[in-house]
This record gives C-alpha cells, sequence and structure tokens, in this order.
C-alpha cells in the first residue's frame, strides 16, 4: 500500500513537472514566434492563469502590431489590467487611460476610468512629500465621480477622494503649524496666526480644525505674554478670543487642561489693567 502511495506521490511530481515545463516551453515559443495569434493565445492563457509579469512580455510585443484590429480591445484591457495586478502603477494608470480614449463606447470604460484613478491614489505618496500624484488621483477620481454619479464603484470612489484630500489637509496644516514653532525662535507668532486662518479658509470642513484653533489660540497667547507693555492688553483680549472660539467649536476639547490654565494667566494679567 506504501508502495503503490509513493508510485503516486512520484507520477503526479513528474506529471506537475511536465506541466510547468510544457508552459514554460509554450511562454518562450510564443516570446520567440512571430505567430501574432500564437502570440495573443499565448498571453490570453497566461493572463487568465494569473501570470501577469509573463502575460506583460507578450502584450509589450503584440501591442504595436495589434492596435485597430477587432480583438485589440480585448487585449489592451488585459495589458492594462495586468500592469494594475502587478503593481506597476504608474503604467496602470496610463494604459487604462489610453483604453477609455481609444475605446470610449466599450462597456469597460466605467471600470477603467476608476481603476486609472486608483492606480493614480496608489501612488499618492506620505502627506510630507511633493503631493503631484494626489491632486491627479482626486482629478481623476471626481472626474470619475461626476461622470458615473449611479456608478457601484461610486463609494469607494468617494472614500479614496476623502482620504486623498484629507492627506492634503495635514499637509497644508503640518506647514501652517511650523510658523507656530519658527515663532519660539524669533519671537513673533504673527506669521503663525496668519497662516492657520488661512488653513481654516482654504479648508472649511476640515478635521483638523480643533488642532488649527489650538495651535491659533497658543501662538496669540504666546504673542501677548511675551509683548511689549503698549500692545499687551490688545493681544491678551485677542488670545481671550481665541480660547472662546476654541471651546465653542469643541467644549470638551482635547486642550482644555492646557487652554484653562493659559485662559487663567491671560485673566490675572488683564487684571493689571482693570486697575
Amino acid at each position: 500500500m506504501q508502495y503503490k502511495q509513493l508510485l503516486m506521490t512520484r507520477f503526479l511530481s513528474i506529471l506537475l513537472i511536465a506541466v510547468v515545463f510544457s508552459s514554460c516551453s509554450q511562454f518562450q515559443k510564443a516570446l520567440k514566434s512571430d505567430d501574432v495569434a500564437l502570440k495573443y493565445k499565448t498571453a490570453e492563457e497566461l493572463y487568465e492563469k494569473g501570470k501577469y509579469t509573463k502575460a506583460l512580455r507578450l502584450f509589450d510585443q503584440l501591442g504595436p502590431s495589434m492596435r485597430g484590429k477587432p480583438s485589440a480591445e480585448k487585449l489592451f484591457y488585459m495589458y492594462a489590467q495586468s500592469y494594475y495586478k502587478t503593481k506597476q502603477y504608474y503604467s496602470a494608470a496610463y494604459q487604462f487611460e489610453q483604453y477609455a480614449a481609444s475605446y470610449p463606447g466599450s462597456t469597460k470604460v466605467e471600470e477603467v476610468l476608476f481603476l486609472s484613478g486608483k492606480s493614480s491614489y496608489m501612488l499618492s505618496p506620505a502627506y510630507s512629500l511633493e503631493q503631484g500624484d494626489t491632486y491627479k488621483a482626486i482629478d481623476k477620481l471626481q472626474f470619475f465621480i461626476d461622470t458615473y454619479p449611479n456608478s457601484t464603484l461610486m463609494s469607494e470612489a468617494n472614500i479614496l477622494v476623502k482620504e486623498l484630500r484629507e492627506k492634503l489637509e495635514k499637509k497644508a496644516f503640518e506647514i501652517a503649524k511650523q510658523y507656530h514653532k519658527t515663532g519660539e525662535y524669533f519671537g513673533d507668532y504673527n506669521a503663525a496666526i496668519t497662516a492657520l486662518d488661512n488653513f481654516m479658509i482654504d479648508f472649511p470642513g476640515t478635521y483638523l480644525k480643533e488642532d488649527a484653533l489650538y495651535y491659533k489660540f497658543d501662538s496669540s497667547y504666546l504673542q501677548a505674554i511675551n509683548s511689549i507693555p503698549q500692545l499687551m492688553e490688545q493681544r491678551l483680549n485677542e488670545a481671550k478670543a481665541n480660547y472662546a472660539t476654541l471651546v465653542k467649536f469643541r467644549p470638551e476639547t482635547k486642550y482644555k487642561a492646557d487652554v484653562d490654565k493659559k485662559l487663567a494667566k491671560i485673566d490675572t494679567e488683564l487684571q493689571k489693567y482693570s486697575k
């Protein structure tokens, strides 16, 4: 019994090796062949099996000679998808765009426009880096949303756009916040207050509003208590107003202990001007 099982195991192993070599042999034959039909058939089979890297090599060869032919539409769809499946997102985005432009009447245009935008989304870098790909992804996905408002992909598209916009908000906020830090070195927080105001104007519904209001208050507070006597009363009142704006927006702000302590300091200093 064990002998038969051993023979069966060996047989299956040999069969598997034969299939693998046959597949490799077919791929190599198609790769070197001038037979377009053979290349296409082999590329399609590899694509269906999920062997996208090998399929791409054949699609690269087929592309120039297939343009304008009836089977080209399917080929270029598989071509773009192969780039996407292998996470080559720059090439995928480009090929999806080319497909949509070349076959505007295709039933797959909705899908490829979404995937072109998602490919650019995948290329969007960390918020601290240059955001060219982020803006590009937003433009593509917003175009998709506007063009296909009833698409089944709409929910995902909106989620992706939201994430991208929040990344831009984070970058803008960190730039504004940096002025708060530089204010410590130069003893001038006017630039920080202006930058934070501009941030809230540019992103009125920002998820970082509480933080922006806190740093605006803190900047005005530090500006006030370090002011020359002639400007101190005015700046203390401005800081107090910024405190009121923060706690009105978020009564139980995560910064409450800190801002309440600083408010007490402001009120103590203002008492000197009421006498």
